[in-house]
């Protein structure tokens, strides 16, 4: 049975409690549509850079923008890498919208699937290792942490997950998530991606259990920012064997819900500049747009007339409305004119 050591420190009593009133706040304002919608657009695009940034992915923020914009047909690893989170991201709004995503071994294998395809064996992609892995300094390139063995790493995740479903109306949900977090990076159950999916599988947990931001904001920023930190709080330094017992989560768990902090206060200064238009409230016929180009890369009238039952010159004032917002721009002539973001 799982049991993390950790002590509720003041500083993470007062943290939880700073993050509790910043989404109270977030909470009881009103957004317009196209605001949340360009909101989200960002968070896709800092998370996507700043989790593969973190794992060493070369790729600055501006061509990160341009890739998931573009989606380009030939591509090299790393705009892979980029364009297989942003796919996770999508995917996992999805499910959390249909009320699907139940919090499992099923879950975290999909998430780990959709960040590696292409990128490792098929045979080892969405499966969990069955193989010895090392955690090597990124500098020194010297072994600082040998993870639990391959045959004991099933039954190690599902204690884990065991321990955060029995206890999600427990424990307060950032020091679930934020356990969570640092005890998959123990675990280490796959062979690459592990860092990835922790960070996707956490935020997904997040959302499960009510941060209404989910959307919005992209804890991994702020690890992006000191990297080294990042690894040295999140990570363990030993044989998993001879130091388990003796792994405290509290310092990750002050430094953990820091950075909800740090970007929780980000999306609130950028929405403290919005004010909510009518002139500029998204409608769902107008969400669908934006979905489809974000799933696609663009869109024609012919793929939207499968979306909705509007005639053709409201579909018109549709598009209208979108690129007049600065949200989409058209291309093409004619039969061939498309949509894309802007």
């Amino acid at each position: 049975m799982f049991t993390p050591k950790y002590t509720i420190s003041n500083r993470l009593l007062a943290n939880i409690k700073r993050i509790t009133e910043i989404i109270a706040d977030l909470n009881s304002q009103s957004f317009s549509g196209i605001v949340l919608a360009k909101l989200e657009r960002i968070a896709k695009e800092i998370s996507a850079f700043s989790s593969t940034s973190i794992e060493g992915n070369p790729l600055p923020l501006t061509d990160v923008k341009r890739i998931l914009k573009n989606r380009p047909e030939y591509i090299r690893d790393s705009e892979k890498e980029v364009l297989n989170y942003n796919k996770a991201l999508i995917e996992l709004d999805k499910l959390f919208k249909a009320g699907d995503a139940s919090f499992n071994e099923n879950l975290i294998l999909k998430i780990q699937k959709i960040i590696t395809e292409g990128l490792i064996e098929k045979h080892r992609s969405g499966k969990l290792r069955q193989e010895p892995v090392f955690v090597n300094n990124p500098r020194t390139r010297q072994t600082v942490y040998l993870p639990p063995d391959h045959k004991d790493v099933r039954e190690l995740l599902k204690n884990l997950l065991k321990y955060v479903n029995k206890n999600e109306d427990k424990i307060d949900p950032l020091i679930l998530a934020g356990i969570f977090h640092k005890q998959f990076v123990i675990i280490h159950p796959f062979i690459d991606g592990n860092g990835r999916t922790a960070r996707l599988t956490t935020k997904a947990l997040l959302a499960r259990m009510g941060l209404d931001t989910f959307n919005l904001f992209s804890f991994e920023n702020y690890y992006n920012q000191n990297v080294s930190k990042y690894f040295r709080e999140v990570g363990v330094i030993g044989n998993y064997y001879e130091i388990k017992e003796d792994i405290d989560f509290t310092i990750w768990l002050e430094y953990f819900t820091d950075g909800i902090i740090d970007e929780l206060l980000r999306v609130k200064k950028t929405l403290d500049k919005e004010t909510v238009s009518p002139g500029k409230e998204l409608k769902k016929y107008h969400q669908k747009i934006i979905n489809y180009i974000e799933k696609h890369g663009y869109i024609s009238d012919r793929d939207y007339v499968k979306l909705t039952d509007r005639a053709k010159p409201t579909r018109n004032l549709d598009f209208k409305k979108l690129i007049e917002l600065g949200m989409i721009e058209k291309l093409g002539k004619g039969k061939a004119t498309y949509y894309k973001m802007k």
